[in-house]
């Protein structure tokens, strides 16, 4: 009975969609302040409308920028579905990177897997999903695709320097294509990811990024109360499986950087095992502001 009552209460979690604020101060001095949508991890189906019309609602919140951070697909006709729920944030400015579940089909996974290493290699064998109708939905609304990518934003009157890498969890990211200084004209540098794989922290880190975001983690989904995530199904520690924390890296002449580093739990979970324990489904509204 205390099973069945604990997977019951895991199964409502895992739909308690809460909306995180954070409070993130990398602007200039004087710089009007700007609010960053962080909307990650989706994996969507076809049936979910709750979770769509949650996530449509997020417009209502007149974010400046929406980042995503992809895996925004679980199954084979879920485009429509994700495109429709992200459909009025599709009108602001944005950019995307996406993750291993944009791109290969969910399968049934024994949870203590995710206790152990996982180099992604086993989703190549899987059958696809159509990421590019994806990429081409999110590219006709005006996002920023930024897969192995570096590039400019003006948003508002602040001029944004961006980075982004392919799914580090596949380990499609091409560190070499986004390597060198930030742009140090730019009023913000910002880097994206999927998965927070340290290689790719450290030289975003390195580069001079002001900040860091990524998903992938799912908080560590089942959490301990008191203790916190189990895993982070990657090479991050579980201490930092989700939330805003610092990132230092040394760089080759020693010289230390550091980012901040925004890890988001993100919003779904795989479809055959939506459960989640003390560690709510969320999308994060973040104030960036001067420093201050």
């Amino acid at each position: 009975m205390a099973g069945l009552a604990l997977t019951g209460y895991a199964a409502a979690e895992a739909r308690a969609y809460t909306l995180r604020q954070v409070r993130l101060p990398v602007l200039p001095a004087g710089a009007r302040p700007i609010r960053l949508l962080q909307v990650t991890d989706l994996h969507l189906t076809p049936n979910q409308r709750a979770k769509r019309e949650w996530v449509r609602g997020l417009a209502a919140l007149e974010p400046d920028l929406v980042v995503n951070n992809g895996d925004n697909l679980a199954h084979r006709d879920a485009v429509p579905a994700a495109l429709d729920a992200l459909g009025p944030l599709l009108d602001l400015p944005g950019v995307y990177v996406f993750g291993s579940n944009d791109y290969f089909e969910p399968g049934m996974r024994n949870p203590l897997q995710y206790l152990f290493p996982d180099t992604g290699r086993r989703h190549t064998q899987v059958p696809q999903l159509p990421w590019r109708d994806l990429r081409a939905g999110f590219d006709a609304a005006g996002w920023t695709d930024l897969t192995n990518l570096r590039t400019s934003l003006t948003v508002g009157e602040l001029e944004i320097a961006f980075a982004g890498v392919d799914d580090p969890h596949l380990r499609y990211d091409d560190l070499s294509a986004v390597a060198g200084p930030a742009d140090a004209t730019a009023d913000l540098r910002l880097a994206v990811a999927h998965a927070p794989y340290l290689r790719v922290l450290d030289q975003f880190a390195r580069d001079g990024y002001d900040a860091i975001l990524a998903g992938h983690t799912h908080g560590g989904q089942v959490c301990l109360p008191f203790y916190g995530a189990l895993t982070t199904n990657c090479d991050l520690e579980p201490a930092r499986a989700k939330g805003l924390h610092r990132h230092p890296a040394a760089s080759a002449d020693g010289d230390p950087g550091s980012s901040w580093l925004h890890v988001s739990a993100g919003l779904g979970t795989n479809p055959y095992l939506r459960l989640r324990v003390a560690c709510r489904p969320e999308a994060t509204l973040m104030t960036l502001a001067p420093r201050a």
